[in-house]
């Protein structure tokens, strides 16, 4: 009969292999990749997912940042496959045609609002008018080179063309933001990360909502009350 320990010890197994296991799928990753990240053959990587063998907790970090994925998820109970739905392959393939149209709609308003043709811009890159319809209307991709060329001769910064709210766009900007709170100074950061200081942050983001005048009424009253 098992000990308490091992009781234990084989449940917290099992556990981080389901955890394993739902972190890959979610990033769509083979076994063999996996495996290969966290210094492992890949009959050990599918028994630690069976819940036979458990990783040590340098191999976890070498999963969790390969993956992409908190390393804090592997002591939670919630599935990245489930709050974090990756876009089936069928569904990018839509995307795809979604945003070349929009693309291509933004390009020509862009050469409509400064009364250019067709001729005009084709001319100014170098590029075929019939050609320059087809990216209009979104019925062909535009190679990236090109799209740089024509954007420039539009006067749009190439950003302006970025998906900005589909999950693409979504995507990129969790990036961001990730990465300009780590260009925060480091005391700034711990600042933010300690939960008894959150209500100072609530607090600034409800002063940097008021106008000018009003943060001037509620300057005043703290002098009022500090002298």
């Amino acid at each position: 009969m098992d000990t308490l320990f091992e009781q234990k010890v084989r449940l917290r197994t099992k556990k981080l292999g389901l955890l394993m296991r739902d972190a890959r799928l979610a990033r769509h990753h083979s076994t063999a990749l996996c495996a290969q990240a966290m210094g492992c053959t890949v009959e050990e990587y599918e028994a630690m997912e069976a819940g036979q063998l458990a990783p040590s907790l340098p191999q976890l970090e070498a999963l969790a940042f390969y993956l992409d994925v908190p390393l804090e998820h592997f002591w939670e109970s919630r599935a990245l496959s489930e709050t974090e739905p990756p876009l089936p392959p069928e569904n990018l393939h839509t995307l795809l045609s979604l945003r070349q149209r929009m693309i291509g709609a933004r390009l020509r308003l862009a050469r409509q609002q400064r009364n250019l043709t067709q001729g005009d811009i084709a001319r100014r890159v170098g590029l075929d008018e019939h050609l320059l319809e087809q990216y209009e209307t979104g019925t062909h991709p535009i190679p990236l080179p090109e799209l740089e060329l024509i954007a420039n001769a539009l006067d749009l910064r190439l950003e302006d063309l970025f998906d900005q709210r589909g999950p693409v766009g979504e995507w990129r900007l969790r990036h961001q933001a990730i990465q300009q709170f780590l260009e925060l100074p480091e005391e700034v950061q711990a600042f933010i990360r300690k939960p008894v200081n959150r209500p100072y942050l609530e607090l600034a983001m409800r002063l940097s909502e008021l106008s000018a005048d009003k943060l001037r009424a509620v300057a005043e009253s703290l002098l009022e009350i500090t002298y």
